[in-house]
């Protein structure tokens, strides 16, 4: 019968299921329910008869949900107690370049390069040296409009060049902005916005400059110390297989511990342990401030960001003159900067660049100039050789020249003269479009393929965009003074051969007599 009589009292078991921690509503809720059981009238308030052996029944059950509530509310008390703050984002860790910091540094060093060929001295000596360059004036070009355009066209194709490598960087950044550097770098050589404020003043790109050059510094030295290291370990790899000597081997430990800690130290002033979005700022900033720079100083449309780029006023006069042929592009149009560009750097049918002749002269005007200063050293392979690098035009050429002096007597000294003098001529103007060329082609080989060019050589002042026939007349020319002179030398050569063995036998015979 207790149990009977605890059933209509007690309150259902979803009632009393506590869970910890409890909210504020179900403390509430336990705490109505304990009220309500003890205010709830008993059967014996009613009249009714019960049992005294029963009376504690309701009683032990009141007890126990007292003990449950409290129980229950102590422990979400302390559960509020010693719970955590809120947990705060995480912070995800930007990745750094690691490695690829060489391949930054390179592209830094570009952009270097770039900056550097476009200031107000290297400008000044473009306008008033390389393009009235003797040669360039005689088979390059004498437009200086022509010259000067395909001087703004190599520049901007070597930016456009860095700038499709650093789009490449710029897609491993979480800046939204700077992944999008490609369209909007596309759209500022088009048009000309600079949505972001990318472009710098010339006092803080001076500061840019500098900063980049450090970083250039240390990465090439970075680059250095973990060669040697890994020579060290490599050494010390070879010794242990070897099992030298120990002390050698410790000394080699500490060697590689010391090297080790140099090249740390290192990896932290350099690009290595920045991220992708500190080292792109820099880039895509840079890259497009030398845009704006080639734009400014060849008077190539007139968008506001360039205004803050003004150097001076000679070095905007020192390119687009009041009386040049230049005309200042206010609109491109339709036409894209870059592809504009890249179609006046493709070379004319009639050039030695099109004809894929350009090194290959240079090398033969290099070759055939150590002849004529030396030419009682040239041997007769030598000149075989020399006439095996002709091309079939060239030797057409030579035959017409030379016909109908085959037996020649070459013992005029004076006309001997006159060939030198010629020669030297010749050369003056022809050997430095030649050792151009060859320069120009090596800081582009794929040794230096990473690393910035170190002088300031424009094609146009190689032999790339020479006209091919006035190159290979010159040539022929050259070749035709160095057939006389040769065998003008071998002729006084023998005659001097001749004449002293005659002045010995004289004297044997003298002396006989």
């Amino acid at each position: 019968m207790c149990n009977a009589l605890k059933h209509p009292t007690r309150p259902r078991a979803s009632n009393l299921r506590l869970q910890a921690p409890l909210s504020s509503l179900s403390l509430q809720t336990h705490i109505l329910q304990l009220f309500s059981l003890r205010s709830k009238p008993t059967d014996q308030a009613k009249g009714k008869t019960i049992p005294n052996s029963s009376s504690s029944c309701p009683k032990m059950a009141l007890e126990t949900l007292l003990i449950k509530v409290k129980t229950a509310i102590t422990n979400s008390f302390d559960v509020v107690r010693v719970r955590p703050s809120a947990p705060k984002p995480k912070l995800l860790k930007k990745s750094n370049v690691g490695v690829l910091a060489f391949e930054i540094a390179g592209l830094m060093s570009k952009l270097l390069h770039l900056w550097q060929a476009l200031s107000d001295k290297n400008i000044a000596r473009l306008r008033n040296e390389s393009i009235s360059l003797e040669g360039v004036q005689k088979i390059v070009s004498n437009d200086d409009a022509f010259l000067l355009g395909l001087a703004c066209a190599e520049l901007a194709e070597n930016l456009r060049l860095v700038a499709k490598s650093v789009s490449r960087i710029t897609k491993k950044c979480d800046d939204p902005n700077l992944r999008r550097f490609e369209q909007l770098f596309d759209e500022f050589a088009n048009w000309g916005p600079d949505p972001h404020g990318w472009v710098l003043s010339l006092k803080e790109m001076e500061a840019r400059i500098k900063k980049m050059d450090r970083y250039v510094t240390v990465s090439a030295t970075l680059y250095r110390e973990m060669d040697e290291l890994t020579v060290m370990e490599n050494g010390l790899t070879k010794s242990l297989k070897c099992k030298e000597n120990e002390s050698t081997i410790f000394d080699l430990q500490q060697k590689i511990f010391w090297q080790r800690q140099e090249v740390k130290y290192l990896k932290e002033r350099s690009l290595w342990n920045r991220s992708f979005d500190t080292v792109a700022s820099m880039l895509v900033r840079s890259t497009f401030t030398v845009l704006a720079r080639i734009k400014h100083v060849f008077g190539i449309g007139q968008c506001p960001a360039v205004l803050s780029l003004t150097r001076s006023l000679s070095a905007s006069a020192a390119v687009h003159p009041s009386d040049s042929k230049i005309e200042e592009k206010k609109d491109l149009g339709n036409d894209r900067f870059f592809e504009s560009n890249s179609k006046l750097l493709k070379p004319p049918e009639t050039t030695l660049g099109a004809a894929a002749l350009a090194l290959h002269y240079a090398n033969l005007i290099i070759v055939m100039e150590k002849m004529i200063k030396s030419p009682q050293l040239v041997g007769v392979d030598a000149r075989d050789d020399v006439y095996a690098m002709l091309p079939s035009s060239i030797r057409s050429l030579l035959r017409a020249r030379l016909k109908g002096s085959a037996g020649f007597s070459a013992s005029d000294p004076v006309l001997a003269g006159e060939w030198r003098e010629a020669l030297g001529r010749i050369l003056g103007w022809l050997s430095p479009l030649a050792h151009n060329m060859i320069k120009w082609q090596s800081e582009r080989s794929f040794e230096q393929q990473n690393l910035g060019p170190k002088t300031t050589v424009l094609l146009l002042q190689t032999l790339f965009f020479a006209n091919k026939e006035k190159t290979e007349a010159a040539i022929a020319e050259l070749l035709v003074g160095l057939n006389y002179i040769w065998r003008f030398e071998r002729e006084m050569t023998a005659k001097a051969l001749f004449e002293s063995t005659n002045f010995n036998g004289i004297l044997n015979v003298r002396k006989s007599s």
